[in-house]
Formats: structure tokens, C-alpha cells, sequence
């Protein structure tokens, strides 16, 4: 049986986001700031976020916010993405199972980042801001802010993890060919990247880190302003779009998911796909269950601590309440770049802490397996991210299989693999390996902990 895409008009893009904190009971717990510990006010935001996003950030009331016709003009170069029934995995698999997956691998930079980045570099643009700065794991956000940033006249800096910058160079073309400038991070060029250097000459960087030199540079910077990829609040809202259209197209294949599944590393793609559907279950009751996929070396959601924790490695931004490892924890050197991360953004974490949303973490050998697999049977070469999910999504077709009955199960395949080929190479060449932590190795990051909650 062939594979099918359902489809919609370029006119069913949505008109606005959806902001889930507007319906939840248990509202996140508030940013605070990390002098007075006091819940953090709109304008402290200014000096780091367009004012803007800064409101979006802390918005708890509108279920709706819109989204303007000028990021939905660019949206509809590859908005709506495809909707596939995956029989060829199905049939694999030998399940009774319907699978479906969000392709956001379509976009013009090969993932779903691209949907935030061009909102936030609309919103920079619009306030009369001229540069920006960010960080990168893998390299998808920071190519995907690239594209956003040419696109509305912004300069733009990245500070890339070193570890990805040195296995994934041709990500770094990318945000070079767009006109980005790209610093293996920890540099050099900023006070707290020369701090770690001295301190750990050979360290090859964490996302905590990169976000520390991109938050200092962007606050040293005149007319700048950082934007990030995952974790916060108004990122997840940009995301949305990916499930409000699978909800219309769901509805035209005739089904509804018993499960939705996304990788996760700081929650954008999967809030992105989860939580219009959530949205059911927190106003109308709706059973459904809601999956995050994480690798098994950064355990946040199934083996971290739900504390107040800096987003960043050295200490700058403000406290948030998240599921963490600790902002000092440093990952394994998967190639799940995007995945390592020591915290979960603030929404998804009290969503976990209330039970609607559930966590396994997947060990990098078998999501390799579950890649190739899923490559084999739908003609698609995933990201290693999203190699989580699909991972998630075969142990849920397996169940089913099992248990002799029908369930339907929908993942966001947020990225394509195709500059991720070198990862492909060392695992056929069996260089790749699991990585164990123990209970003791989280401990020492977590015992730093200021108890806040």
C-alpha cells in the first residue's frame, strides 16, 4: 500500500497561535528574578527580548494570539506541511497500528525551527532592532534563524555547541551561506566563554554554555537583542501551527490520535505538536495521551529534579521552574545535538508534573535503529532528534502489536537527516555508543541546586 499525504490549502495555514497556559489550572510557576527572587515583571524582559515576545512570554490569558500577516506570507512557502499515513512502517512492523507522522522536514532549512524563527525575527525587525544573537546545538535553529534573519534585513551572530560545530560542518555552511556569523562555542569572544576555557581547556560546549555567551553578547551588543530556539514560552506558541494543522488533517484522514509523540530537548517541536491536541483534554476531557521522547545520557523529564534553574550555563538569565539535570551538567556528545539540554521549558514541565504529559528516555543506538528502519520503509532520511520519536512511536506500534489491537499514533518528524550523514557513517561503522549515567553523576549537579520550590 502506498504511502499517503493528506494535504490543505495554502489558505489553511492558521490565522492565529494557540497559548496553552491560557487553559491550564495549574498555571506555570512565575519566571523569577535571580537577585530578589521576586516573580520576574515584562520590562525586565526588554533588555534580552522584543518587547513582544516578551509579552507573549508571560501571557496566561489568551488562549489566541495572532499571527502576523507577515510571518504567515512566509509561512506559505512550505506551510501547511504534509500529514503521512506511514504504511510502509506499518507493514514493517507487521502492526495493526495507524501510524502518521507531521513532516516539517519541508521547510526551506529541513526542520521545524524555522517556524519560530521567523516570528521572532519579524518581531525584532519590527521594533527597529539590527542584530541579533543566538545559540545552536545541532545547528537547526541556528540555520533556521539564518534564513529569518536574512529575510527581515537582521545581522545576526550564532554561537554553535563545538562538539556539533566540528561534527556537522556543513550546518555551519548553511547559517554561513545565509550570512550568519558562526562561533564554535565555548569561545573566546565573551566573558563567560573564556571563564570555562580556563577552567576546562578541552570542553566541547553544551547549549548551556552557548546560550550564556549568546545572552552576554546580545546584552554588551547596542541595538540587539537574543532569541532562542526552545525552552521559553512564546517559542512554544510559535510551534503550534504544527499541531493545529495536523488536528485539520487528522480529522480529514478520519481519525484522531490515542497518542501524540515529539523528541524532546527544550520542548519546541514537541509542544509544537502536542498541545493543540492537549487542549481538548485540559477544556473537554478528552482521553489522549501525550509522549516526550528524550535521549537516555540527558534524562531531564524521566530523571531530573522539577526545580527553580538557570536556562543557561553561567548564570544569566532568569530562574525557571523546570524538570532539570542542573544548569551545570554537561552532556554526553551525542549526535542528537539538539537534545542536549540540561532543563525542560516551564510549560511542559509543570504539564509533566501535573500527569498529562508522560517522558521515556531512548538510548542513541536504537533510535539509529529505529532511523534506519523508518529511512528503509518511508523513503525519508530522519534528523537523530527525531530519530527519538520515531523510536517512541515503533515501542507504542510494538505494544499494540502485543496486545492484538487497534491504536493510532501520530509524531512529528521535525527534521530531515540529509547534513547528518556523518552520524549515519559511525553508526554502520559501529563507532556509535549508549552512554550511562548514573545516579550518582546526576546528584553532583543536582546537590548545586538552590531549593527554591
Amino acid at each position: 500500500m502506498s504511502t499517503k499525504k493528506f494535504l490543505l490549502q495554502e489558505n489553511e495555514i492558521p490565522t492565529a497561535w494557540y497559548n496553552i497556559a491560557a487553559d491550564m489550572k495549574n498555571k506555570p510557576l512565575p519566571i523569577l528574578n535571580p537577585g530578589t527572587k521576586e516573580p520576574i515583571r515584562e520590562e525586565e524582559l526588554y533588555p534580552l527580548f522584543a518587547k513582544s515576545l516578551a509579552h507573549q512570554e508571560l501571557n496566561q490569558i489568551d488562549a489566541w494570539i495572532e499571527i502576523p500577516e507577515a510571518v504567515r506570507d512566509l509561512y506559505k512557502i512550505w506551510r501547511p506541511t504534509p500529514l503521512v499515513r506511514a504504511y510502509g512502517l506499518e507493514k514493517a512492523l507487521d502492526t495493526p497500528a495507524h501510524i502518521y507522522f507531521k513532516n516539517e522536514s519541508v521547510s526551506p532549512v529541513g526542520s521545524h525551527k524555522l517556524n519560530s524563527a521567523i516570528a521572532q525575527a519579524y518581531y525584532c525587525k519590527e521594533e527597529g532592532v539590527t542584530n541579533i544573537t543566538t545559540e545552536t546545538g545541532a545547528g537547526q535553529w541556528g540555520a533556521a534563524l539564518s534564513y529569518a534573519a536574512k529575510a527581515f534585513g537582521l545581522e545576526l551572530a550564532v554561537y554553535m555547541v563545538k562538539i556539533s560545530y566540528h561534527q556537522k560542518p556543513y550546518r555551519r555552511s548553511i547559517m554561513q551561506t545565509f550570512g550568519a556569523q558562526v562561533i564554535a562555542s565555548p569561545s573566546m569572544s565573551t566573558n563567560s566563554g573564556r571563564k570555562i576555557l580556563t577552567e576546562h581547556p578541552n570542553y566541547q560546549g553544551s547549549l548551556g554554555t552557548a546560550i550564556s555567551e549568546a545572552v552576554e553578547l546580545a546584552i554588551q551588543t547596542p541595538n540587539c537583542k537574543y532569541t532562542l530556539g526552545s525552552v521559553l514560552n512564546h517559542v512554544m506558541l510559535h510551534q503550534t501551527v504544527i499541531g493545529l494543522e495536523a488536528e485539520k488533517q487528522m480529522e480529514m484522514a478520519g481519525e484522531y490520535p490515542d497518542v501524540v509523540i515529539g523528541c524532546f530537548g527544550g520542548g519546541s517541536n514537541f509542544s509544537g505538536i502536542s498541545f493543540p491536541f492537549l487542549r481538548h483534554k485540559l477544556n473537554e476531557d478528552r482521553e489522549i495521551r501525550i509522549v516526550a521522547a528524550e535521549p537516555a545520557s540527558c534524562p531531564k523529564l524521566t530523571r531530573g529534579e522539577y526545580q527553580y534553574d538557570f536556562g543557561d550555563e553561567a548564570g544569566y538569565t532568569p530562574l525557571l521552574p523546570m524538570y532539570t539535570l542542573g544548569h551545570t551538567f554537561a552532556p554526553a556528545h551525542i549526535h542528537a545535538g539538539g537534545l542536549r539540554y540540561h532543563g525542560a521549558g516551564s510549560i511542559v514541565s509543570q504539564l509533566r508534573k501535573d500527569g498529562f504529559v508522560e517522558a521515556v528516555d531512548i538510548e542513541q543506538l536504537d533510535t539509529f535503529e529505529a532511523a534506519t528502519l523508518f529511512a528503509q520503509a518511508e523513503g525519508i532520511i530522519p534528523a537523530p532528534e527525531s530519530s527519538h520519536a520515531i523510536a517512541a512511536a515503533i515501542r507504542e506500534a510494538n505494544q499494540a502489536k502485543e496486545e492484538g489491537r487497534q491504536k493510532t499514533i501520530l509524531f512529528n518528524l521535525s527534521g530531515h537527516g540529509l547534513i547528518d550523514m556523518t552520524a549515519y557513517d559511525q553508526y554502520f561503522a559501529g563507532e556509535l555508543t549508549n552512554y550511562s549515567l548514573s545516579d550518582e553523576d546526576l546528584a553532583k549537579n543536582l546537590n548545586q541546586l538552590e531549593k527554591i520550590i
